[in-house]
């Protein structure tokens, strides 16, 4: 199933121009499929880390591998009017509708594999089935700060100082504090998974210079979902 792997090259011009000419809007469906062996989720995330880690190296423009990569969450985390915001701000077009095949103005073409866009229908969750209830809290780390690397949708990296005590609420205080973010309209993602205001840093796995997605919506943008 995994034959669908990033490619890139660049078309003829006029082979391009036939493409190009049929831009659709972006589907809502995500696709469906079924890996050859059951896929934990941690192995997802692994494979998913491994693509967008080595896309550039693919060719083709990093700002638009970025774009992608935050339109395929945005799209995976059913926020369609996002993910359509964001390949139209980057002029990437779609033929058929989906982020298998886009181009980019110049004639590039990408391909995103289908694993980065949906997980598998036989994906093993690797929750704990015990009742939260009776598991202990987990113990919080202790308060020792370190530079945590953030890279925003608009394209822009930062680093802010945390603990792994620190929830996603707090850093997204901190952040607007220091780039006059609207804390409501930050939304922090780590190996493609949406980061809740009450989630610790020590339960993501986060390690030293692993980077944290944060999407930024526009007010407008706010107000339109409200």
């Amino acid at each position: 199933i995994f034959t669908c792997v990033g490619a890139f090259r660049r078309l003829p011009l006029w082979l391009f121009l036939s493409v190009a000419g049929r831009n659709e809007p972006l589907k809502k469906d995500r696709p469906k499929w079924k890996s050859d062996y059951p896929m934990t989720e941690g192995q997802l995330r692994s494979k998913r880390d491994e693509f967008w880690d080595t896309a550039p190296a693919f060719e083709g423009r990093k700002e638009i591998w970025d774009a992608l990569k935050a339109a395929a969450v945005a799209l995976e985390c059913n926020d369609h009017e996002l993910a359509q915001a964001i390949v139209d701000g980057a002029s990437i077009t779609l033929p058929h509708g989906t982020l298998t095949e886009c181009y980019d103005e110049l004639g590039n073409r990408y391909q995103l594999p289908v694993y980065c866009l949906a997980p598998p229908v036989n994906l093993i969750s690797e929750r704990s089935d015990e009742d939260p209830s009776d598991s202990p809290e987990p113990p919080v780390a202790p308060k020792k700060e370190f530079q945590l690397k953030v890279r925003l949708s608009t394209g822009k990296d930062l680093r802010l100082s945390a603990s792994m005590a620190d929830t996603i609420g707090q850093l997204k205080k901190q952040l607007q504090a220091q780039e006059d973010i609207d804390a409501t309209h930050q939304r922090w993602f780590f190996s493609g998974k949406l980061l809740t205001d009450k989630t610790r840093l020590q339960d993501t796995k986060i390690q030293k210079d692993f980077v944290i997605q944060v999407i930024v919506n526009p007010p407008e943008a706010i107000a339109h979902l409200i």
